[in-house]
C-alpha cells in the first residue's frame, strides 16, 4: 500500500492475508445501456443496474513473497493482528451466514489441527473489471504490480488464473488476462469528461475480501490532485469505498465506467466518504496502450518546470499567472531542439491553454513520440511559437550533483562576501569550491555563501551553497556582477527574478528587496 508520511491518503487495495468469499451471482451477457434508475418511495433504485454490471466485476486474490505487499510497501500483520481478523470474520460468518471458505481466515481446518498459515507467502485481495468478452481484465497497479500469482474469482463461480500482461506505475492502472472457455461477460469505458459533480454513481467491489459489494453515491468532485502521481485529476465520490475496492470500477447510470476506484482519504483506513476514482478519460489510453504494448510510452518534451505565482509574473512583466516557467531544459530534447529556453513560460501547446504544470504534463505525455506539436510561449515580453517534435521517455541528462552548503561556505571563508539588501552574500567559485560542491566549469555564477535568517531571500527558501545564475534577464558569472544587477533591480522597487542552481537542477524565484 502506497505510503502516507505527510498526509492521511490510504491507497485501498491490499488487505493482507485475507482471501475473498465468492459470493454467486448469475451469469449475465455484455450489459448495455440501463434505463433511468427508478425511484422506490423517493429513494432512487440500483438494483437493475447492479444485476447488469455485476457480472463483469470480479475479485482479484494475489499471492505474493513474503513482504511483497503492496508495491512492497504495506507491512504485513503481526500475529496479533492476525487473530484479531480472523476473529472478527468467524463472528461476521456466524453472525451473517457467510460461508467461510478452507483456509481462509477464521475457517477450522480438522479437529485438533493448528491452523495454517504459510511461511513464505503473503495474500492480498483487489477487484477488477472485465472490458472484452475475451477476458481482459482492468485493475490497479499497486493489486498486482509485485504478484507471483493471481487468481480471478468470477461471479458465477470460477476462479480462473490470471497472468499480469502490462502496468504503468504512473497512473496505477494493471491490465490481466484470463482464458475461459465461453464469452465472458464485460463492461466499457464512458466519457468522464461529461461527468457533472452531483449526479449519481455506483461503485462494485471486494472490500475486505467479502466480494460483490455494491455501494451507492454521488459525485463529489471533478479534477482533484491528491499529490500521488504526475497525473491525479481523480473523480472524487461518498461511494463507501474500502481496502478491497482498488481496481474496481465507478459506474455512472448507463452502466459505463467512469473511473476506476484506487484510493481513499481517511484517518483509519476506513470509507468516511472521500473515495477517488481514476477517471475512464485517462484510463481508456493507457489500458489501449498496455493491451498492445504491456506498457505505455510517453511524449517527453525535455523540461523542467515549475508553477508561477504573482511575484514570478510581475517580475517578467506577464499578464496573470496561468502557464508553466521553464526553469531548465535537457540537452539533447526535443524542448532544446526546438529552441525552448530557461525563462520562458509555456503558455499553449496545439492552441490549447496551459493553466498549470500538470496541464502541461498531460498535454506532451498523451502525444506519441515523433509527433511535432506547437507550443505558445511567452519570451521577454512577448509572444513566441516554437515547432517541437516531442520525443520519448529517456533519463534527464542533467547532472545531479549533491552540493553541500557547508562545505561551499567554509571553502569561502577567505574570501569578502558582499552583504545585500535580499539577504545573501555572494563568493565567487573558486576552484577550491567547485572541488567541495563536485562542480564542473559548466556551472557559472555567483556562489550565494550565507542567507540572513527572516530575510527575503530565506522567505523564498534560498541557502548557503546555491548559485546565483540570472538576475533579471541577465546571465551572472561574478559576485561583482550579480550584485551590481541586484542592486540594479532594488532601485526598481518591484520584484527581481533570480535563477537559482541547486543539486543539479534549476529555478526561478522572484524576491522583492527591503529596505537596507
Amino acid at each position: 500500500m502506497t505510503k502516507t508520511k505527510s498526509r492521511i491518503l490510504t491507497a485501498l487495495a491490499l488487505t493482507t492475508a485475507l482471501t475473498a468469499p465468492v459470493l454467486i451471482a448469475p451469469m449475465f451477457t455484455a450489459p448495455s445501456a440501463v434505463a433511468a434508475a427508478p425511484t422506490v418511495s423517493g429513494v432512487q433504485d440500483f438494483s437493475d443496474l447492479a444485476a447488469k454490471v455485476s457480472p463483469a466485476v470480479v475479485n482479484v486474490a494475489v499471492t505474493m513473497k513474503a513482504g511483497g505487499g503492496e508495491d512492497g510497501d504495506e507491512p504485513r500483520m503481526s500475529s496479533d493482528q492476525q487473530k484479531q481478523m480472523e476473529e472478527f470474520m468467524q463472528k461476521f460468518a456466524e453472525r451473517f451466514g457467510v460461508p467461510m471458505q478452507p483456509g481462509q481466515p477464521g475457517q477450522p481446518g480438522k479437529p485438533g489441527a493448528k491452523p495454517q498459515r504459510p511461511a513464505q507467502k503473503g495474500q492480498a485481495v483487489g477487484t477488477g473489471f472485465i472490458i472484452d468478452e475475451k477476458g481482459w481484465i482492468v485493475t490497479n497497479h499497486h493489486v498486482v504490480g509485485k504478484a507471483d500469482e493471481i487468481i480471478v474469482s468470477m461471479s458465477d463461480g470460477r476462479k480462473l488464473p490470471a497472468k499480469l500482461m502490462g502496468g504503468d506505475e504512473k497512473t496505477d492502472i494493471a491490465l490481466l488476462k484470463v482464458e475461459s472457455s465461453k464469452p465472458l461477460p464485460y463492461v466499457s469505458f464512458g466519457d468522464a469528461s461529461k461527468v457533472r459533480v452531483g449526479q449519481p454513481v455506483m461503485a462494485v467491489g471486494n472490500p475486505f475480501g467479502l466480494g460483490g459489494t455494491v455501494t451507492t453515491g454521488i459525485v463529489s468532485a471533478r479534477g482533484r490532485d491528491i499529490q500521488s502521481g504526475p497525473f491525479d485529476d481523480y473523480i472524487q465520490t461518498d461511494a463507501a469505498i474500502n481496502r478491497g475496492n482498488s481496481g474496481g470500477p465507478l459506474f455512472d447510470m448507463d452502466g459505463k465506467v467512469i473511473g476506476i476506484n484506487t484510493a481513499i482519504f481517511s484517518p483509519s483506513g476506513g470509507s468516511v466518504g472521500l473515495g477517488f476514482a481514476i477517471p475512464s478519460s485517462l484510463a481508456e489510453g493507457v489500458v489501449a496502450q498496455l493491451k498492445v504494448n504491456g506498457k505505455v510510452e510517453r511524449g517527453l518534451l525535455g523540461v523542467q518546470i515549475q508553477p508561477l505565482n504573482e511575484e514570478l509574473a510581475k517580475s517578467m512583466s506577464f499578464d496573470g499567472d496561468k502557464g508553466a516557467l521553464v526553469a531548465q531544459v535537457s540537452p539533447d530534447s526535443a524542448a532544446m531542439a526546438a529552441g525552448i529556453k530557461s525563462g520562458d513560460v509555456i503558455k499553449s501547446v496545439d492552441g490549447k491553454d496551459v493553466e498549470t504544470i500538470k496541464d502541461l504534463t498531460r498535454m506532451i505525455s498523451s502525444m506519441k513520440p515523433g509527433t511535432s506539436a506547437k507550443i505558445g510561449l511567452w519570451r521577454d515580453g512577448k509572444d513566441v511559437t516554437v515547432i517541437a517534435k516531442i520525443g520519448g521517455d529517456q533519463k534527464d541528462a542533467a547532472k545531479l550533483i549533491k552540493a553541500s552548503a557547508d562545505k561551499a561556505d567554509g571553502k569561502q571563508a577567505d574570501k569578502k562576501a558582499e552583504p545585500l539588501s535580499y539577504g545573501v552574500s555572494l563568493a565567487p567559485l573558486s576552484k577550491e569550491a567547485r572541488e567541495g560542491m563536485k562542480l564542473d566549469d559548466s556551472v557559472k555564477g555567483a556562489l550565494i555563501a550565507s542567507v540572513e535568517a527572516g530575510s527575503p531571500a530565506d522567505d523564498m527558501g534560498l541557502k548557503a551553497g546555491d548559485i546565483l545564475q540570472q538576475v533579471g534577464k541577465e546571465s551572472v558569472d561574478s559576485p561583482q556582477m550579480a550584485a551590481d544587477k541586484l542592486k540594479e533591480a532594488k532601485n526598481t522597487g518591484k520584484p527581481v527574478l533570480m535563477k537559482v542552481y541547486r543539486e543539479g537542477m534549476t529555478r526561478f524565484v522572484a524576491i522583492s528587496p527591503r529596505a537596507a
